[in-house]
């Protein structure tokens, strides 16, 4: 288990470095080209789950420590191994004595030989502390809830009803919710499909299935098939709200890794157009189509430019910009410690750009659907209300009584999506151009 430490304590160093997970874990695992399998999904689930309580285990090890610890790899080995005496069922002892043989094996540079000492004693330390440490950090927001302070100020203050159910949910392990392709299979046929499978699942929407535990992929009857795909409820809205119709010029902005363009070619037979500034993503939405066995015109380009534009109108737009992800953090657990609220300007200012400049390609009559997912007004009403107020020529469409009457268990305010247990946090406005 000790490799497992190493490798999750890498990773997370790494993101404290300023690198996403996503890009850390497979660099810390290479380090390890013998690891077993069993030993890299430890690893995967230790990283995981320290970045995802690292606030309460951060106030933790400080408490304990007189001075910050010269070496940010130990830093990160101890908040890996108080992870797991609070939130995993390893036996402390073990955990204890594998942090030791960890420290013992860091080379570059080799760590000092007083280092396994300290290892020890900050550990039992914690072990014998940790009620009371406990009890003075009962009133630190931070350790509480596991997120940057700004985080929860600004939840506080934009959803003073919901702000406690947000940040408990954010700290959840994400549900793997599945879209069943209607074009080949019913979803409460494929539902049966899954109970003779022996796979436990419950259908959420009219599409959506959401598995009792998160499988492999190559392991979901039909996937290779095109029959069903990995799919977050929320996200599957988007398909349904834009309203496409057969033979309608579509574009989606944005598009990879390609959920949503798959989505809408499933539900119609449009002229899809899916652009994406990164050649790299853009083979991963080819990937999905082909698997799907459906057909688009993918361009590279930057939705916030015209020079990719053939100057023929869309009937529909979809624009799922860019923006904090704030809305999916139980997915990327990294955001909450790598974002900084100056971001939130940022990602605002960009997104100023591209919903006028797509605006300018929807024909007359047509709607387009704005989409993030993040859950901070500054990207999403309000961006919107900007926009009508510069825009005579657009109306924003109600979609609250679309999402009640037609789709199950789907929490939301004003095209805002509450992240819950059934679907992640995303908003939506409709727009129509008069």
């Amino acid at each position: 288990m000790y490799i497992s430490q190493q490798i999750a304590a890498d990773a997370v160093h790494q993101v404290f470095s300023g690198r996403n997970l996503t890009t850390a874990l497979p660099a810390a695992l290479s380090y390890f080209p013998d690891a077993t399998p069993q030993q890299k999904g430890a690893a995967a689930d230790l990283s995981y789950g320290t970045l995802r309580f690292y606030g309460e285990i951060d106030a933790y090890l400080r408490a304990l420590l007189e001075k910050p610890l010269a070496d940010e790899r130990i830093h990160a080995l101890l908040l890996v191994a108080i992870y797991q005496l609070t939130h995993d069922k390893a036996d402390a002892f073990t955990v204890v004595n594998q942090a030791v043989h960890a420290v013992s094996q860091l080379k570059k540079p080799p760590v000092k030989t007083w280092a396994k000492g300290l290892v020890n004693a900050i550990l039992r330390n914690f072990l014998r502390q940790k009620e009371e440490l406990a009890a003075k950090l009962k009133n630190n927001e931070v350790a509480s809830y596991s997120y940057p302070q700004w985080w929860i100020s600004k939840l506080k203050t934009q959803y003073p009803n919901d702000w406690q159910g947000m940040l408990t949910v954010g700290n959840q392990h994400p549900p793997m919710s599945l879209r069943v392709n209607v074009q080949k299979i019913s979803a409460v046929d494929y539902l049966q499909l899954l109970v003779r499978s022996e796979i436990d699942a419950v259908q959420v929407g009219a599409q959506a299935v959401v598995l009792t535990k998160p499988i492999a992929v190559e392991k979901i009857p039909g996937f290779s098939d095109g029959v069903v795909s990995v799919q977050d409820y929320g996200a599957q809205l988007a398909a349904h709200l834009i309203d496409a119709q057969a033979g309608m010029r579509v574009l989606d902005a944005c598009c990879a890794p390609g959920g949503k363009t798959g989505h809408i070619l499933e539900l119609a037979n449009v002229q899809m157009t899916a652009l994406d500034s990164d050649e790299v993503r853009l083979q991963r939405v080819q990937g999905n189509l082909a698997r799907l066995n459906l057909k688009a015109n993918l361009l590279v380009g930057d939705a916030s430019a015209t020079d990719w534009y053939d100057g023929s109108p869309f009937d529909r737009i979809l624009a799922d910009v860019p923006c904090t992800a704030s809305g999916i953090v139980r997915r990327h657990v990294d955001i909450k410690w790598l974002r900084r609220e100056a971001d939130i300007a940022s990602f605002a200012a960009q997104q100023a750009k591209i919903l006028p400049t797509l605006w300018q390609m929807l024909a007359k009559g047509g709607k387009l659907l704005y989409v993030t997912c993040s859950v901070f007004k500054e990207e999403n009403q309000d961006q919107i209300d900007q926009f009508l107020m510069k825009h005579p020529d657009a109306t924003q469409l109600s979609i609250d009584n679309v999402l009640d009457s037609t789709h199950q268990n789907i929490t939301h305010m004003q095209g805002q999506l509450i992240p819950s247990n059934s679907h992640d946090g995303f908003f939506y406005a409709l727009l129509q151009k008069n």
